[in-house]
């Protein structure tokens, strides 16, 4: 081993044993306990603790508020990421034209909710969403609109979580973005605008291929992030109405903290995983097709 490779495993060390024992050592745990009935009774003797093999595995997949669950979070996924990272997208271009004034205020202003409490701002967002006295409701009768019960709605519960979700997190990518559009060669967009390029036509060949490394890790953390999506959910709807905002980690959180079924919880814990990790590598592989990898 050189001195190189030396330096190199004496910084990258303390990291990459910091990833072990966070990420891959529960990991490890929670393949363990999906195997077993742990429950309440294992905390109190480990003799209870019994072998099921592939038994919570089987349970899951006969369980239907299980695939009720899968279903909200694929339509959470499938509709709160392109909402998150247009809107990211967008607002970044904005900031990112020449005429825009104020442009560190605006950022502060814009970046502000993504470090606000998730749980305060859910319940300010359930108080604007009510359907008596709500905010939003009062703006629609202003128009004429009747007023809409959009958490008391199963039509309604899941497009009015992805609304405060969108408004909560896109600060995030918008400042990422922000900072990939600065990158882009003006000398570029300059020749693409003299050749008599639209701004469509500009952002399509110039900026889109030149933001593409930060387009994809955008997405990439915005589906983790949206397949985990729990906080929102139960502060708003508790998982309702009619089971219609339960996602698999609220699932995950009932059978391991209400019914105390902790080995089924890892269960769902580890498909959860494997959901994640299966989305990921499809990202990645897009992302090497389009050649930004």
């Amino acid at each position: 081993m050189t001195r190189q490779e030396r330096a190199g495993w004496l910084f990258s060390g303390p990291v990459l044993a910091i990833i072990a024992f966070v990420f891959v050592l529960p990991t490890i745990l929670a393949l363990g306990l999906s195997v077993t009935d742990y429950s309440i009774y294992a905390l109190a003797d480990w003799a209870n603790l019994r072998f099921v093999g592939l038994g919570n595995f089987n349970e899951l997949l006969s369980t239907p508020l299980f695939w009720r669950a899968l279903g909200n979070t694929m339509l959470f996924a499938t509709l709160g990421v392109p909402m998150a990272i247009g809107t990211s997208l967008f607002v970044a271009l904005l900031l990112n034209d020449a005429t825009v004034r104020w442009k560190p205020l605006w950022r502060v202003l814009l970046f502000a909710p993504y470090v606000t409490s998730i749980v305060a701002t859910a319940v300010v967002w359930r108080f604007l969403f009510n359907e008596r006295f709500g905010l939003i409701n009062r703006a629609l009768a202003a128009l004429g609109v009747a007023p809409v019960d959009w958490l008391g709605d199963p039509h309604t519960s899941i497009p009015a979580i992805l609304i405060f979700v969108t408004w909560k997190v896109f600060g995030y990518n918008m400042i990422v973005f922000t900072a990939a559009l600065s990158a882009v060669p003006g000398d570029l967009m300059e020749a693409a605008r003299l050749d008599g390029a639209s701004r469509w036509g500009r952002f399509r060949h110039v900026t889109l291929p030149a933001i593409g490394p930060t387009l994809l890790l955008a997405t990439v953390m915005s589906v983790a992030g949206f397949l985990q999506i729990f906080a929102e959910p139960y502060v708003m709807t508790l998982g309702g109405p009619a089971q219609s905002t339960t996602t698999v980690l609220y699932f995950m959180f009932d059978e391991g903290f209400k019914w105390w079924n902790l080995g089924q919880a890892s269960a769902v814990a580890f498909i959860l995983f494997l959901m994640i990790l299966a989305v990921t590598i499809v990202q990645t592989r897009i992302g090497r097709r389009q050649e930004w990898l």
